[in-house]
């Protein structure tokens, strides 16, 4: 298997980045993994030993502040638009970047292409949950205008990455809305819910955000727009606790002590609530993997993101949507005959 990366994207690259992929390499035997960047930067901290991960030299990269459209035009040699390329020329199976997210999707959309049926792709990420399995929320940015279509292939792009990806039989498939009734929620929502009602997925109906880290459902479906608010929120919420805490245990002699106490127990529940642990957010209904890494990732993060990226390329996820996809649309065709 084949893995493309973007070396020069995010926070941390390309140290990061390489830390990650040496950790792959060691994890999997038949795993070559091309690093897209500066190699002046990158050879140090890669060495001579590892033979399966190989440098593709670019001294441009996109920038965090870059425009996404124009970027991908622009800077035709940067580490992110030469990475996308290789997957587009079957010279890798998927591709990996930390870095600008706006800029990958439309390299994605623009280099690697939409599964013919898809009418858009969605930002994927596994989000944690207080069981610690994690559920899938779809879409987080991709697209902030959906229609009920758009919800629906959603539905069953999440449906089939958790089954096959995450191993979770007849995952539950939920719809963010505003209440659990059926009649609630915006038109957009009434509509999808009726698409959802009759698609071959395990639908529960409507779930509400207050619910999500309970677990309420294993694939979270709605719109780019209302998903990013729900991500960051969760993000920030998370941030905000995690300070307020640290804040009540540095007070005195008397909270230190008792920080000291429960020091480990609150290392487990900042390890459970890590999103290092789930990989990256996937662009689904692509032409082939692409994994969006979290900004801030760390080579654990990156290493995690490599393992999903090689369960998504392993169990095939691109062709199971793409058969899925043209087993709905033949059956449209037949009851519109």
């Amino acid at each position: 298997m084949k893995i493309a990366i973007d070396a020069m994207g995010g926070d941390h690259a390309p140290n990061a980045v390489v830390e990650g992929a040496k950790q792959a390499v060691e994890h999997y035997n038949d795993l070559t993994i091309t690093l897209y960047g500066d190699e002046e930067q990158i050879k140090p901290l890669l060495g001579d030993t590892y033979e399966r991960v190989t440098i593709h030299h670019t001294s441009e990269k996109i920038e965090n502040d870059d425009e996404p459209v124009r970027v991908v035009r622009k800077k035709k040699n940067a580490s992110m638009v030469l990475m996308a390329e290789a997957v587009k020329n079957n010279e890798a199976d998927a591709c990996i970047s930390a870095g600008n997210t706006g800029a990958l999707m439309s390299t994605g959309l623009f280099k690697v292409g939409r599964i013919k049926g898809i009418e858009r792709p969605a930002l994927s990420p596994t989000l944690p949950t207080i069981d610690g399995q994690g559920f899938l929320l779809l879409d987080v940015g991709a697209n902030v205008d959906a229609k009920p279509q758009h919800l629906l292939q959603y539905a069953i792009m999440g449906s089939i990455y958790v089954e096959n990806v995450r191993n979770v039989q007849k995952p539950k498939v939920g719809l963010l809305n505003v209440g659990t009734e059926e009649q609630k929620g915006s038109e957009l929502t009434k509509k999808a819910f009726e698409l959802m009602s009759d698609a071959p997925i395990n639908f529960i109906g409507n779930v509400e955000a207050r619910d999500l880290l309970d677990g309420v459902a294993d694939v979270v479906v709605t719109d780019g727009f209302s998903g990013n608010i729900a991500l960051k929120s969760i993000e920030g919420t998370a941030l905000s606790m995690f300070s307020m805490i640290k804040d009540t245990f540095t007070q005195n002699m008397k909270t230190k002590l008792a920080a000291a106490m429960v020091k480990s127990d609150l290392k487990g529940i900042k390890d459970q609530l890590d999103y290092s642990e789930y990989g990256g957010a996937g662009l689904f209904g692509l032409a082939a993997p692409v994994i969006k890494a979290h900004g801030s990732s760390n080579g654990r993060a990156i290493f995690s993101a490599i393992k999903q990226t090689y369960d998504l390329v392993e169990k095939d996820v691109v062709n199971l949507i793409q058969k899925d996809v043209e087993s709905m649309e033949n059956g449209k065709e037949s009851n519109d005959e």
